[in-house]
């Protein structure tokens, strides 16, 4: 389903959704490697294309994946959270939260998972290497969301479960070669209960714009 929104629409609603995925629906495979080709196009430094995607459909990995989430997340939600920044953020702060709460407790009704790799170890890299190897992967899983909303589909954007020594876990889980590959996050895939989504909130563009010094 196409739900033929223009590019600017897409890139100004495409959020990570949580509440709002629809757990029930299945969703076709041929629909997200359609997205995943998609996905392909974006751009990745030295034309390396060192990308991999692991979509994970069997319920019993799913399960186990989502585990791992909540094991981390027990740990992560009860960090502090900051000094306060006295802006909308504060106030954004309890109900983004109370969203990662709800995915947490409910990762595996998620119809498909998705983790997106990166062939190499990132850690521990100078910031040129380590921002050409994120942005060699990161471009094309937010290509992938885009798609996905296009077609009345949504994600979110996690890496809880990379915390601690769940990437290791999961890279077993799932065979991946963890000292050649490195994961970049953990996506449910899911249609979306309702497709009318707007802008974030974000902070104005004169809080964060710079032309020609800080």
């Amino acid at each position: 389903m196409q739900l033929n929104l223009s590019a600017d629409e897409v890139l100004s609603t495409t959020r990570s959704v949580r509440k709002r995925l629809d757990f029930d629906r299945p969703v076709e495979r041929s629909i997200v490697e359609e997205c995943l080709n998609i996905a392909l196009q974006a751009p990745t430094g030295g034309n390396s294309q060192g990308w991999h995607f692991i979509v994970v459909e069997d319920p019993d990995k799913r399960k186990a994946l989502a585990d791992i989430y909540r094991a981390n997340w027990a740990l992560y939600s009860k960090m502090p959270a900051g000094k306060p920044r006295g802006d909308a953020r504060d106030e954004q702060l309890p109900r983004v939260r109370d969203s990662a709460t709800f995915l947490s407790e409910n990762f595996e009704r998620a119809p498909l998972m998705m983790i997106p790799c990166i062939e190499g170890r990132l850690e521990n890299l100078d910031v040129a290497s380590g921002a050409g190897g994120w942005g060699s992967l990161l471009p094309a899983v937010w290509s992938f969301m885009l798609a996905l909303r296009g077609r009345g589909m949504g994600s979110a954007w996690t890496t809880i479960h990379l915390m601690l020594d769940g990437e290791k876990k999961a890279a077993e889980l799932l065979g991946i070669p963890y000292e050649k590959i490195t994961q970049g996050g953990l996506f449910p895939i899911a249609y979306t209960i309702g497709t009318e989504f707007q802008p974030a909130k974000r902070l104005p563009l004169e809080k964060v714009l710079h032309w020609d010094k800080w």
